[in-house]
């Protein structure tokens, strides 16, 4: 296959890119769960936006909220003002999401990303409990400004920093060591003996699935656990929820599941509904001690983020029928990995990770994972790998992917394990 790169766009943009060089060619259209490349061959798409994109490419009902706010010269740039976009968000919001589920936070809006949500939650933190040090865990993954880098457990990553991380303390993520390692007891031995040398932290910060780090599911007896060691010791607990959150595990919240109700939660990724820039920090109202203006950023409030991610709130999450859609096709996937781990278990062991429509399939190398994903773009698929050594075939479709789709990439996927592995 040959691959339709400018030779503009390699001279000129900079080495820092990286998705296009997993799929080389030029994408020019997308729809649903199909990327149309400048060729007009057709792409099944497994990354959406890197979770981004859970409702898929350019919903119909999504796109006419978009285009109708332009074309009626609504507000796009508004930074914290009123607006009626954003009220009727904040409103929506509150009403579908917040309320039915018996949380209570408020909402503030650290800028366009999820990094900024991150370092909105950690700055905050330390405002509130006058500490600095934040407990983090292993193969997190947090954002890539210094804050939210200080949480992240890639080396390669932390290592584009240029200066030391500090202020941070990593702690193992659920079964880290096989389970041979008592829940927690590392760190309550910390948090209690005089001697240890950790200093109490603000808060703990930690995803439910982590997603770059190999998707990672923690049980949801662990995470009951953590918050009632956060509890136990006055510890203020973060559920960074940018990947995970908006549906991608089942529930809107991907903390749903264990029970707990977090101090603070960051949103980002799909929560526009249409991969507009829009990022939001939820607190606990007893946590809201800003000053006005103490924390705030130019692009915090974009008009036609506001409009699409209401639709989305709308159209989704007025029922539960996504949530057991998402359950039901992840389920699906888990069979098909499990049938596929288990027809070449005599030579490889592989391992099937994952919640709801995150999953991945561990690989023996992160070469065999980056000759299964390198293979599927040849025959039409994306689909990316994560993992600290990128060992994990690593799936985000849709939570709207048709079910033909989704089995025609599983298929795929199936045809070019056996190949990486037969080599």
């Amino acid at each position: 296959m040959t691959a339709i790169v400018p030779t503009s766009t390699t001279e000129l943009e900079s080495e820092v890119r990286s998705y296009s060089r997993s799929w080389p060619t030029t994408f020019t259209h997308a729809k649903g769960s199909t990327l149309t490349a400048e060729d007009g061959r057709e792409y099944t798409d497994f990354f959406a936006g890197a979770g981004t994109l859970n409702y898929g490419h350019n919903h119909p009902e999504l796109k006419k909220v978009v285009i109708d706010h332009f074309l009626e010269d609504r507000v796009v740039h508004g930074l914290d003002m009123f607006t009626d976009v954003r009220h009727k968000f904040l409103e929506t919001f509150n009403s579908t999401i917040l309320e039915p589920r018996g949380l209570d936070y408020k909402v503030a809006f650290p800028g366009p990303g999820g990094t900024n949500a991150v370092e909105a939650a950690l700055k905050l933190a330390r405002k509130v409990t006058g500490r600095e040090s934040i407990v983090n865990f292993t193969n997190a993954f947090h954002g890539m400004t210094l804050g939210a880098l200080s949480v992240t457990g890639n080396s390669l990553k932390r290592g584009g920093a240029g200066i030391p991380l500090v202020h941070a303390t990593p702690m193992p993520f659920d079964d880290y060591f096989g389970q041979v390692v008592p829940d927690f007891m590392y760190l309550e031995r910390l948090l209690t003996d005089g001697g240890s040398g950790l200093n109490k932290p603000a808060a703990v910060i930690v995803e439910t699935v982590q997603g770059e780090g190999g998707i990672n599911a923690a049980r949801a007896e662990w995470l009951r656990g953590l918050s009632d060691l956060c509890t136990k010791h006055e510890i203020l607990l973060i559920i960074d929820d940018i990947q995970m959150g908006c549906g991608r595990t089942g529930g809107f919240f991907s903390f749903e599941e264990a029970g707990i109700k977090p101090d603070m939660v960051t949103l980002s990724k799909s929560i526009s509904g249409y991969g507009l820039p829009m990022a939001l920090t939820l607190l606990k109202p007893e946590l809201d001690i800003w000053e006005p203006g103490e924390h705030n950023g130019t692009f915090r409030g974009f008009g036609p983020a506001f409009a699409t991610a209401t639709k989305a709130f709308e159209l989704f999450w007025s029922d539960d029928e996504l949530e057991k859609s998402t359950i039901a096709k992840g389920a699906y996937v888990e069979s098909r990995f499990n049938q596929i781990a288990a027809r070449h278990a005599d030579e490889h062991e592989l391992i099937v990770k994952g919640r709801g429509l995150a999953r991945g399939l561990q690989m023996p190398t992160g070469e065999l994972a980056g000759q299964v994903t390198a293979r599927a773009f040849e025959e039409g698929l994306l689909v990316e790998t994560s993992g600290p050594s990128d060992e994990v075939v690593k799936l985000l479709p849709a939570l709207t992917i048709p079910d033909d789709q989704l089995r025609g990439g599983l298929d795929i996927i199936d045809q070019a394990v056996a190949e990486a592995l037969s080599a």
